[in-house]
């Protein structure tokens, strides 16, 4: 019994473990103390937005992890993901007198920061805020490539896998702000099942794919071009695993590859195939999609106009941007890099010690705030005297 427990416990770990790498992965390339506005409209960085000082009637802003925890330490601060090519706007115009305590002089606004209704703590074409205590659905949510708004799977306009097999994906609206993407999707994107379509469409669909170049990422497909075969066992390995665990190489696909068919469009070659893919829902990509992409001038044309030419940087995505998050110093929770040089009962000591205090602590916090106690100096001694005294007891007990 001890030893099923101990296991248990061990298992508790290592899901814990992944999960603080998964949330801190978040934060690569970001300075937790020097705030990014020097560095002007960073590639990727996890943004923040402060409800105290930017409330949803007032103009939308971001702030850096710097800016979060320095100057907006107490403040009603979420979470924003990730957001690419933003500044930190913290302390200009938007925040009215309030000045950022790390770099007070800024331009009074950042005219290339895009906004939407996540900055108000809206998500999904519902509205509806993360987390909704009013959801009772404990929907999955999963973030669209372009828009990089938060969308409800029940909300995407077409029956998806599971959520733990969700791959990239871009949103209905966004398809048809590209429609280029649909002759591509046609081709390399998951095979689509749209809830309200007709059945036999969706086999054609399938079918035409197998007969005119059997896409990589078609799961129901088994002849593949010999260009791609590595790519497409490494694609369906990854649908196996945690989204957040992929290799750079697997995310990124062959930029080689794809740079040596650009003298002829390849989209027009795409398009003379006739292939066609009923244009309604999201659509989900696999990882090395976008080596796919034709970068002839033309195409390139094409995206900069749609203000998507970041589809052409294979290193722009959230699994590149993540990864690199694991290889930071800070990548792991410096509890984790603790535990990790120990055997399995210090491991255990190490997190039955830390859940205690942290239980603990929550709930004297929580009775001082019921019964309207201010936290003293005198009374947080008292808390730790006793939590010794209990260990003291447990510890005697145990020899005894």
């Amino acid at each position: 019994m001890a030893a099923n427990k101990e296991d248990s416990d061990i298992d508790d770990i290592l899901a814990n473990e992944e999960e603080l790498e998964k949330a801190l992965c978040v934060l690569a390339g970001s300075d937790p103390e020097n705030c990014s506005y020097s560095r002007g409209y960073v590639k990727r960085q996890a943004v923040f937005a402060c409800n105290t000082c930017t409330p949803s009637a007032a103009e939308p802003a971001g702030v850096c992890l710097a800016c979060a925890n320095k100057c907006h330490d107490g403040h009603d601060v979420f979470e924003l993901y990730t957001k690419r090519n933003f500044r930190c706007d913290c302390g200009n115009s938007k925040f009215g007198e309030f000045k950022c305590q790390l770099i007070p002089a800024k331009d009074e606004e950042n005219v290339r920061n895009h906004y939407n209704h996540n900055f108000n703590g809206c998500y999904c074409t519902c509205d509806r805020p993360y987390p909704d205590t009013d959801d009772q659905s404990n929907d999955e949510m999963i973030q669209c490539v372009i828009c990089e708004d938060w969308f409800h799977c029940r909300h995407l306009g077409c029956t998806t896998v599971e959520p733990e097999e969700l791959q990239e994906m871009t949103c209905e609206a966004c398809m048809n702000k590209v429609p280029v993407l649909w002759t591509y999707a046609a081709h390399f994107a998951v095979p689509p099942v749209i809830s309200i379509s007709d059945p036999e469409e969706e086999v054609e669909v399938e079918e035409g794919a197998e007969m005119e170049e059997a896409p990589e990422s078609s799961k129901t497909s088994d002849e593949e071009p010999s260009t791609s075969v590595e790519h497409t066992k490494q694609e369906k390995a990854a649908s196996r695993s945690s989204p957040c665990k992929r290799t750079h190489e697997e995310m990124t696909g062959s930029p080689a590859k794809a740079t040596t068919k650009t003298v002829v469009c390849r989209l027009k070659e795409l398009q003379a195939k006739g292939l066609e893919r009923l244009r309604q829902g999201a659509v989900f990509w696999p990882y090395s999609w976008r080596s796919k992409l034709c970068t002839c001038m033309s195409c390139k044309r094409i995206y900069v106009a749609a203000e998507v030419q970041f589809l052409m940087d294979q290193s722009d995505t959230i699994l590149a941007y993540e990864n690199k998050g694991l290889d930071e110093p800070f990548g792991q929770h410096p509890l984790m890099a603790l535990t990790s040089s120990m055997d399995r009962i210090q491991q255990l000591e190490v997190i039955y010690g830390f859940n205690e205090l942290s239980t603990s602590m929550t709930a004297f916090l929580d009775q001082c705030v019921a019964e309207g106690k201010t936290v003293t100096v005198e009374a947080v001694h008292q808390f730790f005297e006793e939590l010794r005294a209990r260990k003291r007891r447990r510890t005697n007990a145990g020899y005894q």
